[in-house]
């Protein structure tokens, strides 16, 4: 037990934002119940390793973390994706103390105290109303459901999620609101499928300050755009009530950034990934929600190599990225996860032409991207700052995002002349300058 008596418990946390999510709410907890975080292995009386389990790198780099927590400290208890892969832990580590799966607070409090007994008598207001956060002090994640309801060919997240859940509307706002109290300036909204939100409890009611608030995408956002802040969607599946989210940009409501993972052009690669929306004619999506909010950035992931993908099928993907001209662009090569259906789909393709794919993809997006980031040299943008530096001149400079611009995804706005701007400030700049993926700018030149 450290010097002081109080229980330490050190925290490693892998993967994407919901992970990260997770593991906020369990520091949350560790925290009100009186234990103590530690910034190190060896001065902690045990460790909690949050895994990811989405790929195999990822599983690699789970397994690695957790022989680490073991070498330095001995005491681990594991949670998260990989945990809900059965045995796949305790085979490579069988000394761990616990498995559990996402999302499983109860389970990780309990393995806790079984292995650490909780120190007498703690104060739960020494735990601020926002929680224990990872992200920077001016941003957070809001994760609004767990699951999800689609069975695509090549994602194992329902198999170790489980179906969609909607966190109640009234428990979401209150958190936003808490979070805005604390000062966040951007609350990014996060889940597996953010346009489903609701439809597990038929979209009913909750309640937020004394008011009824339907359980739903619309009327979420349109709540949280009432908190005065940065409000940016992530992981918004193409269902056709998406559109009604796009007003609320065009006024000013919300951030104009829509994150939507179309994944392929070919109608019949999204028949075999099993995408919902597969049908959807998306170039016309696009097109009209451009029409009603001309400044909306749209930023999407995609595949190259599913199996089956022929030549022609990926000439489609090019012909749809040439039209749609999207604005931010991810793209991964397919990869076998294991437990996925996608593995035994006939004609895998080879990883030399994947990787060549990928590289083609790419060389289009990049010429697609910096086209459009050359459009907003001398323009004036609304720049969040996230971080001030002072360089080897002593000459002071920001980073930060404009609203087309999510954290540590897409670009970024190097500004000169920043005496006096911290953190969370909002800035208006002049853009000078553009390379493919981010601005220069600093106050408006004459």
């Amino acid at each position: 037990m450290s010097s002081n008596n109080t229980p330490k418990v050190g925290f490693v946390s892998l993967g994407c934002p919901k992970a990260g999510s997770d593991a906020e709410r369990i520091l949350t907890q560790l925290r009100a119940e009186g234990y103590e975080i530690s910034g190190t292995y060896e001065d902690a009386d045990l460790v909690v390793v949050n895994t990811c389990g989405f790929i195999d790198s990822a599983v690699d780099e789970s397994l690695d973390a957790i022989g680490e927590a073991l070498n330095k400290n001995g005491k681990v208890i594991v949670t998260g994706c990989l945990g809900a892969k059965s045995g796949v832990v305790q085979t490579a580590h069988p000394s761990v103390l616990a498995v559990t799966g996402p999302h499983a607070l109860e389970e990780v409090m309990t393995a806790v105290h079984a292995n650490l007994p909780k120190p007498h008598d703690p104060y739960v207001d020494l735990v601020p109303p926002q929680g224990v956060r990872l992200t920077p002090s001016h941003y957070a994640y809001l994760k609004i459901s767990e699951g999800c309801n689609h069975r695509c060919s090549f994602c194992i997240i329902p198999s170790m999620r489980g179906d969609l859940v909607s966190r109640p509307v009234g428990e979401v706002l209150n958190e936003a609101e808490n979070l805005v109290n604390a000062g966040v300036s951007e609350i990014l909204v996060i889940s597996q499928d953010t346009s489903a939100y609701g439809v597990d409890v038929k979209y009913r009611s909750g309640f937020w300050n004394g008011r009824p608030v339907k359980t739903r995408m619309t009327e979420l956002t349109k709540s949280l755009s009432e908190l005065g802040v940065w409000v940016r969607l992530h992981y918004v599946y193409p269902y056709p009530h998406v559109d009604e989210v796009i007003p609320l940009m065009a006024d000013g409501l919300i951030l104009p950034y829509l994150d939507v993972p179309f994944q392929h052009a070919s109608p019949r690669i999204l028949k075999a990934m099993k995408r919902p929306a597969s049908s959807e004619n998306n170039l016309a999506r696009i097109k009209a929600w451009r029409d009603i909010c001309p400044d909306i950035t749209v930023r999407s992931t995609f595949i190259a190599g599913f199996p089956g993908e022929t030549e022609d099928d990926f000439q489609m993907l090019l012909d749809f990225l040439e039209e749609a001209q999207l604005d931010r662009v991810g793209c991964f090569t397919y990869s076998a996860v294991d437990g996925a259906s996608a593995n035994a789909l006939p004609d895998q393709v080879p990883e030399e032409v994947k990787q060549e794919r990928l590289a083609r993809f790419m060389e289009v997006q990049e010429r697609i991207s910096a086209a459009k980031l050359q459009t907003k040299v001398g323009t004036m943008q609304t720049v969040l700052v996230d971080e001030v530096v002072e360089d080897e001149d002593g000459n002071i400079e920001a980073i930060g995002r404009t609203k087309a611009d999510a954290p540590e995804i897409d670009g970024v706005v190097y500004l000169a002349d920043a005496e006096g701007l911290t953190p969370g400030d909002f800035v208006e700049v002049q853009i000078y300058d553009a390379d493919g993926h981010d601005l220069w700018g600093g106050p408006p030149q004459d």
